[in-house]
């Protein structure tokens, strides 16, 4: 099969077209013709690599996969060849007390599509049957790729780690990403007002159209000073964090008496500084997440075929332009997912 990969970290110009033998499914495995795959940072970091990053070369990326049905196991009897599917590219054991209990991204052996095992900027990727969802009928395959880690993550630190309630204040940076832009429905969903950053004018306008109360753009204004000003001084109850270095001070500033603090990455890098005596003395709750349980993401994509979130889509490119692609995400020139098709 026809594959995107690389076999050294770097830029994007790592990034080659390759032939893979095409992948078996194994007994309680699906296989999947990817129709489409979309970008997040998580690819960029990875493409990257990080001290301690063992993978098979050459790897592949891809953890938002939507395609249909080609192959199943021995042992799976209830999906057939052609059923139009997404893929929930978090991968657990399935039998550890945390999977049992619904908690399987705490599982000790969770790993990612495209991450820590080959993902899907290919032609077909094999993943186990629990992994399969059907796809929202009313989205192309496209669309559809814009939906499991971005929504899932999305949802995750702010209904279950943040616990958001209606009425409620939470800002959330850079509108313009995958997880921003999921965050900022969700958010709305729950009934809470969103105070959302970008960079540019027209991000900003595109966060108003998912739902945004207030937009600030973090390059001109400080979104300290203008979060006070839009609260009357009362501050944020939640701050959705995923940038890291960058706003992490700013953004603990932003938190009044018991505010939390949700973060699932550090696209602007990971080395912050903590005030214990701040964290004390103003209660504060720091939370991290990364994806979230299987389950949850039923519940996403109920909400999605119900009309009540939408996915992203920036625009798609062939599978060829990855390269292109990782530069979009880098250069911050794209409003929600970019998108490949092999």
């Amino acid at each position: 099969m026809r594959a995107v990969g690389f076999t050294r970290h770097g830029g994007p110009e790592v990034l080659e077209v390759i032939e893979l033998p095409t992948p078996e499914p194994k007994a309680r495995e699906v296989r999947v013709r990817v129709k489409a795959v979309a970008l997040n940072h998580l690819d960029v970091w990875v493409r990257k690599g990080w001290q301690g990053l063992k993978l098979q070369l050459p790897h592949v990326l891809g953890s938002d996969i939507a395609g249909v049905v080609d192959a199943v196991g021995a042992e799976v009897a209830d999906l057939e060849p052609g059923t139009e599917v997404c893929v929930n590219p978090g991968l657990s054991c399935g039998v550890c007390e945390k999977c049992l209990k619904g908690d399987d991204n705490l599982c000790r052996q969770y790993s990612i599509l495209g991450e820590h095992v080959r993902g899907g900027n290919a032609e077909f990727v094999c993943v186990p049957r629990q992994n399969i969802l059907p796809k929202p009928k009313r989205l192309s395959f496209e669309e559809a790729a814009c939906l499991p880690l971005t929504f899932l993550t999305s949802w995750t630190m702010l209904v279950r780690r943040a616990q958001l309630q209606p009425g409620e204040t939470v800002l959330i940076h850079a509108a313009g990403s995958g997880v921003g832009s999921a965050g900022i429905q969700i958010a709305k969903l729950m009934g809470a007002k969103v105070i959302a950053t970008a960079s540019t004018a027209e991000k900003l306008e595109k966060a108003t159209q998912l739902g945004a109360d207030h937009v600030i753009n973090y390059t001109t204004h400080d979104f300290v000073d203008e979060v006070k000003k839009l609260t009357n001084k009362k501050l944020v109850d939640v701050v959705f964090e995923h940038t890291g270095a960058s706003t992490w001070d700013k953004s603990i500033a932003c938190l009044p008496y018991g505010g939390r603090l949700v973060t699932c990455g550090a696209t602007a890098g990971g080395d912050v500084k903590l005030d214990l005596r701040v964290l004390f003395y103003k209660r504060i709750s720091l939370l991290g997440t990364t994806m979230g349980s299987k389950g949850d993401l039923f519940r996403v994509m109920q909400l999605v075929d119900e009309g009540k979130l939408q996915p992203v889509l920036d625009r798609v490119l062939p599978l060829e332009k990855a390269a292109e692609a990782h530069g979009l995400l880098a250069d911050r020139k794209s409003f929600g997912n970019v998108v490949l098709t092999p």
